[in-house]
């Protein structure tokens, strides 16, 4: 439930004290009734003003009592019952407990529907007759009234019969509108709020969906013509040249255009797909594991990087969100050895522990300085955050030789509310 400002925690929607409230509400309203029914001039209304011979048997007393409290206290599942209940009691007994409560009901309606509350004017002006109309004559033929008062004995016995309407029926009955009103103001409220939420979240998915529509449409336009390109030179080089070894360049450098082409067709198809309902993106082409390692190896030897791999360890069982976090970590490592060490021999250690993997990849230092790439280090960032995600950790820096260390630990399983890691940087 939503919380409420300005009220202490103990008195917030859903706290324990208001669900015991709610739960105690329809006994104690019900206790409650039976108690003040015994408040009654123990005859009809119509003789309320003058006595009976005889007293009304006491069985029929504690029998009206009780059907008056359980109604009231019944009063979350029905209203109706009260109300026969407490003009039966009325016409009886003069029992004015029940019929002050089923006045309020009429007017604030159903509880807990303040969208169908229900009709609240039949049952008042039935109770404002059966009140009126007794104790109006009741006055007339009794000794209350005498003849010679002001405005006569007709005038008298209406303005008793008025009063005890407006005490029984319409004060509670006024104060039940003013509820029921209230009600209704805060649900309209509640669903505009509920409402605008809404149209806020969904014009945030549309900005959302745009942007990443936008940045597709840049990617397609710049990266992908640009790759293009140099895979259909690669295949022309490849076709026209007579030199094998340059031949054999040309055919590597079309493969991995191709491959980087496929990739960048699954990414542009996932920044193009919609959402699912639950938020997520759908996957569109199945992500690297552990088990595509040994092509990205032999893809980068292909390239001229000298890389060997060192299996440590029994092999246990992991995640396939691991074995993807694994093959980015070695993917990137592999890639910033090319545009900062060049053709360096490199060492990929991948450990098996029993809850999860280390990897672990360092180069030689490079023969001569490597000149500076703009804008490089993002891979890095990224990559950081992503084994953060994952619940582990990564530590990337320089040896004292002039190579360079990746060191990334990642848990078998992530875990669902990571805790704050330290990442080395």
């Amino acid at each position: 439930m939503a919380r409420v400002p300005g009220l202490p925690s103990w008195l917030q929607p859903g706290s324990p004290l208001r669900r015991f409230a709610h739960w105690l509400y329809p006994f104690a309203l019900g206790c409650t009734v039976t108690v003040f029914s015994l408040v009654t001039p123990q005859r009809p209304p119509i003789y309320m003003f003058e006595g009976l011979p005889g007293e009304p048997p006491w069985a029929l007393t504690v029998l009206m009592m009780l059907v008056a409290g359980v109604s009231a206290a019944l009063i979350r599942r029905s209203r109706w019952p009260l109300f026969v209940v407490a003009l039966v009691t009325w016409l009886s007994l003069s029992m004015m407990a029940a019929l002050f409560v089923a006045s309020y009901y009429a007017g604030a309606g159903r509880p807990g529907r303040p969208q169908n509350p229900g009709r609240a004017w039949p049952f008042f002006l039935v109770a404002s007759t059966l009140v009126g109309v007794p104790v109006g004559w009741s006055a007339v033929h009794s000794d209350l009234l005498y003849e010679g008062m002001t405005g006569g004995v007709i005038f008298g016995g209406t303005l008793t019969a008025l009063f005890w309407v407006g005490m029984t029926v319409v004060l509670p009955f006024v104060f039940g509108l003013w509820v029921r009103a209230r009600r209704q103001v805060v649900e309209q409220l509640r669903e505009r709020a509920e409402r605008l939420e809404r149209e806020q979240h969904e014009r945030a998915e549309r900005a959302r969906s745009d942007e990443r529509r936008r940045i597709a449409r840049e990617m397609h336009d710049v990266v992908a013509h640009r790759v293009a390109l140099m895979v259909l030179h690669a295949g022309a080089l490849e076709v026209s040249t007579a030199d094998p070894r340059t031949a054999e360049e040309a055919a590597l450098i079309r493969t991995t255009g191709r491959e980087a082409m496929q990739e960048l067709r699954e990414v542009l198809g996932m920044l193009r797909a919609p959402d699912l309902t639950d938020g997520t993106a759908p996957e569109l082409a199945p992500q690297p594991t552990l088990a595509d390692l040994d092509r990205l190896l032999d893809a980068s030897r292909a390239a001229g990087l000298p890389v060997r791999l060192v299996d440590v360890g029994q092999r246990q069982e992991v995640s396939l969100s691991a074995q993807r976090t694994a093959y980015r970590v070695v993917q990137e490592a592999l890639t910033n050895v090319a545009k900062h060490a060049g053709a360096v021999p490199t060492t990929v250690t991948l450990r098996h522990e029993p809850y999860g993997l280390v990897v672990a990849v360092e180069n030689d230092p490079p023969p001569h300085p490597a000149p500076p790439v703009p804008e490089s280090g993002l891979g890095l960032v990224g990559l950081t955050e992503r084994v953060v995600l994952a619940g582990g950790t990564v530590q990337a820096r320089p040896r004292l030789d002039g190579g360079f260390l990746l060191h990334a630990r990642i848990p078998a399983d992530p875990p669902e509310q990571p805790a704050s890691r330290e990442v080395a940087a």
